[in-house]
């Protein structure tokens, strides 16, 4: 593939959803962030979503670990760009986010990850603070602009829709153009040559 061919197609992207909580409020968040992304042609999204696998805390490679892996793993492998959500619990993200990202390293290497939270009064911006740098350490690159809803039960109406959204609108569009830059930048650099961090 030439590096134009390359800049002209769709970053895969793979949208995490980060909360595993009963009662969590992360899909009402997805499904905003989910209608932002379709209404753009350079992206192609999948999602993962923490409530959805069943990985072991232990690390070690059983019969179990594999097979909920055999799903998740070549989601996360083939994108060249994410989006993280994630709530605030306890000044941190959710222990199934970590669990989640520590199962993977290959994975996040060399890629973008763009970061939206949500919460009380920070807003969750905390844990995204956390999140920076873990994926520092797996060699990610995390974009600058977040999008983070503070007192994000009272942002949204029962419907799931932002009771005011030029606010979010904007943020996620400032987002979601950094993270086709660096998507795009980082998908041509791996191509021409290997990452070797």
């Amino acid at each position: 593939m030439t590096t134009d061919t390359a800049s002209a197609a769709p970053l895969n992207v793979t949208v995490v959803v980060g909360s595993n909580r009963h009662g969590r409020f992360g899909p009402v968040v997805a499904g905003w962030l989910l209608d932002r992304v379709r209404d753009r042609d350079d992206l192609v999204l999948r999602v993962v979503d923490v409530a959805g696998t069943d990985l072991p805390t232990t690390l070690a490679p059983t019969a179990a670990a594999r097979a909920a892996l055999e799903d998740i793993t070549p989601r996360l492998a083939a994108a060249d760009a994410f989006v993280v959500l994630t709530p605030e619990y306890n000044h941190s993200f959710p222990a199934g986010l970590k669990n989640l990202i520590d199962w993977h390293f290959t994975e996040w290497r060399a890629k973008p990850v763009a970061l939206v939270s949500y919460g009380g009064v920070s807003g969750g911006l905390r844990a995204v603070e956390h999140l920076r740098q873990v994926f520092a350490e797996l060699h990610a690159v995390t974009v600058r602009d977040t999008v983070s809803f503070h007192n994000a039960g009272g942002s949204f109406d029962d419907g799931g829709r932002l009771r005011d959204p030029s606010g979010p609108d904007a943020a996620a569009k400032a987002m979601l153009d950094q993270l086709v830059w660096w998507g795009t930048t980082l998908r041509e650099g791996r191509e021409r040559r290997p990452y070797g961090g």
